[in-house]
């Protein structure tokens, strides 16, 4: 197990997986970029933007200098996706394992964060891993009960991360589907956004049902497209982290998705979170991709249109609505 750790990203997320691993009684540094709020963080050990509940371990230790980061033998990216290329950029040489646990896709390529971090040249496949799953930054600080993945190309390397997360309270289970686990924690945002939205409309329980499930198919088929497991949508990446997303308001996305159906742009919805809704601007990118590929994606359309503003909400489930009918079953698993 790496004995040094750097977590990159000061943010509820990252704030939250230092916790964890603080309380393990590994050394961590926890790097955020405005100067100003680490210097209360090291004098508080409080982050009072994210998580003021909470009360840092004195073994981990809060930085705005990215060379401190030089002794960790792992690095975690808990950086919003648009900002993980940039970030590596100013990075100095150092770890050895790099851990992805930023949910979306690059603004600009599309690209997932595992071709973003081997773009660098800094590491090969098997140095890289992708913490991904239903895991609520403030759920579980609490210690309420969570379970996560932690994928690689290399199984060594995700028992490595299975080993340094795992604790009572947070259950790791490997997976060598990158593709899927990364594309799952990405795509979930967009159907939240969708999910929130229905809930701001004052729609039940039957809308958002159908709502996630035909999120979860649209889901799966980009997936497979774009070289991941169907099954692994299935999962803990899947549906559970769609379910846990799309159902809690806690959620950043779907707290966008519900403020949109309110009456709010979603750029003043965005302003007033505070921080960044992965959904937002995977939906776009996402859209492309699907275009690209040819897949049929409904639902994903319909809330790229709103957020771009090409859409009302009320005309995007009319349209939704009318669709042709069709059947439903897509996709049928051989098992050998």
């Amino acid at each position: 197990m790496p004995e040094w750790i750097g977590v990159i990203g000061a943010g509820s997320w990252g704030t939250a997986l230092a916790y964890l691993l603080g309380q393990k009684g590994v050394p961590v540094w926890l790097w955020g970029r405005d100067p100003e709020r680490i210097q209360a963080l090291q004098r508080e050990h409080v982050n009072r933007r994210y998580l003021p509940e909470v009360v840092l371990p004195d073994t981990v230790t809060p930085t705005a200098d990215l060379h401190a980061l030089t002794a960790c033998e792992a690095w975690v990216l808990a950086v919003p996706s648009g900002a993980v290329r940039s970030v590596l950029n100013r990075l100095p040489y150092g770890a050895s394992l790099c851990i992805i646990a930023a949910k979306g896709l690059e603004p600009d390529t599309g690209k997932r964060m595992s071709e973003v971090v081997l773009e660098t040249g800094r590491w090969t496949p098997e140095q890289i891993a992708v913490l991904s799953g239903p895991n609520l930054a403030v759920e579980l600080v609490r210690g309420v009960p969570t379970a996560t993945v932690a994928a690689a190309y290399h199984l060594p390397t995700a028992e490595t991360v299975q080993e340094l997360f795992m604790t009572p309270t947070l259950r790791v289970y490997t997976n060598d589907d990158v593709v899927g686990v990364e594309l799952g924690g990405a795509l979930k945002n967009v159907y939240a956004i969708g999910a929130g939205m229905s809930d701001g409309l004052g729609f039940g329980d039957n809308t958002k049902g159908a709502l996630l499930a035909r999120g979860l198919a649209e889901m799966m088929r980009l997936g497979a497209a774009l070289g991941a497991c169907p099954e692994t949508f299935m999962g803990l990446t899947g549906v559970g982290d769609l379910f846990a997303t799309a159902a809690s308001r806690l959620s950043r996305n779907y707290r966008l998705g519900y403020a949109v159906a309110q009456g709010k742009t979603p750029q003043q919805a965005l302003q007033e979170l505070g921080q960044v809704a992965e959904g937002y601007f995977t939906a776009f990118v996402a859209q492309r991709l699907a275009h690209q590929h040819g897949i049929d994606t409904p639902l994903l359309n319909a809330i790229a249109e709103i957020l771009n503003g090409a859409r009302s909400v009320s005309d995007a489930l009319q349209s939704l609505m009318t669709r042709p009918p069709r059947g439903e079953r897509e996709f049928r698993f051989v098992r050998t």
